[in-house]
């Protein structure tokens, strides 16, 4: 509880700095995932945007399905790794927060 008015501000401003630091961290989320080939690196956002695609020589040994497989499945793994990390950083903004 909070026995003051100077309190209750300084409660209230701390858990904007607290909404703004998890904010600033989801956005500075990025994830890289390579393919197991070493044809195609993807990079990713914390949304699951792509940021970065980079293809190697590797990509001319690909068939066209084998190179979409490949593809979807490099940005998949980016996007997933991307998303337990947001992840992370809610559990532990809450876990904080109920203490």
């Amino acid at each position: 509880m909070v026995d003051t008015m100077d309190e209750l501000l300084a409660r209230v401003q701390n858990q904007i700095y607290r909404l703004r630091d998890l904010g600033d961290s989801m956005d500075a989320v990025r994830a890289t995932e390579t393919s197991p080939d070493g044809a195609i690196t993807v990079e990713v956002n914390g949304n699951g945007a792509l940021l970065d695609l980079r293809l190697t020589g590797a990509v001319a040994k690909l068939t066209p399905d084998g190179f979409e497989q490949a593809l979807v499945a490099t940005a998949r793994a980016a996007a997933t790794r991307a998303f337990a990390e947001r992840g992370e950083l809610i559990t532990t903004f809450n876990a904080e927060q109920n203490r």
